[in-house]
């Protein structure tokens, strides 16, 4: 098994692991003087890619007192680009496939385990990449399982297609990719471990 894969360690040498995905240059996200990074704009993706991993990352929800729904702290872990799970401020609220931890469109959490807003949260992704056929086509779908703060919100989910709003194709191997939707949203501790 390698080695995992450092992407973000609070340092700015780490920074450049991304880049900004509408631009093509590096990212102009904040980094925080504790060593975490702050949602300004542009997507942000990964110039490492990978196929079956383990991944980690942590993140915190900005207090949003004004904002509602899709707009209240909002963002996304695109899995190999493609596969998003959902971010947003979701403490309380009814598991849904556009509540936090959910994949997108695809299907809602086992339970919700968010925390309140300001207070740091973990994603812990275990991703079996897709086989693919010669024309592109699907051969062996992926299979994720996600943890959100220590419980399993997904287990073994067969991603039978893409989520909508970045990469339109399944593939083998990708980045991973943190969405801007406009919130504050921060984040820290992000690395990948290969499983291949």
């Amino acid at each position: 098994m390698q080695d995992k894969v450092i992407l973000f360690d609070g340092t700015p040498e780490s920074l450049g692991n991304f880049y900004a995905l509408q631009t093509g240059e590096a990212t102009r996200w904040l980094l925080l003087e504790d060593g975490s990074l702050t949602v300004t704009r542009h997507d942000l993706v990964s110039r490492y890619e990978f196929g079956d991993a383990h991944i980690h990352l942590e993140f915190k929800i900005p207090h949003m007192p004004y904002a509602h729904g899709q707009w209240k702290g909002n963002s996304g872990v695109y899995v190999h680009g493609c596969y998003e799970i959902q971010i947003l401020d979701s403490y309380g609220n009814e598991p849904r496939y556009d509540e936090c931890g959910g994949i997108y469109t695809l299907a809602a959490p086992i339970v919700n385990a968010s925390l309140p807003e300001e207070t740091w949260q973990t994603y812990d992704i275990i991703i079996r990449a897709a086989k693919l056929n010669e024309d592109g086509s699907i051969k062996a779908p992926a299979i994720i399982t996600v943890i959100h703060n220590g419980q399993v919100v997904h287990n073994n989910f067969t991603l039978h297609t893409n989520t909508p709003g970045h990469f339109d194709k399944v593939v083998e191997r990708g980045p991973l990719l943190l969405q801007d939707h406009g919130c504050p949203v921060s984040f820290r501790n992000i690395w990948v471990q290969p499983l291949e």
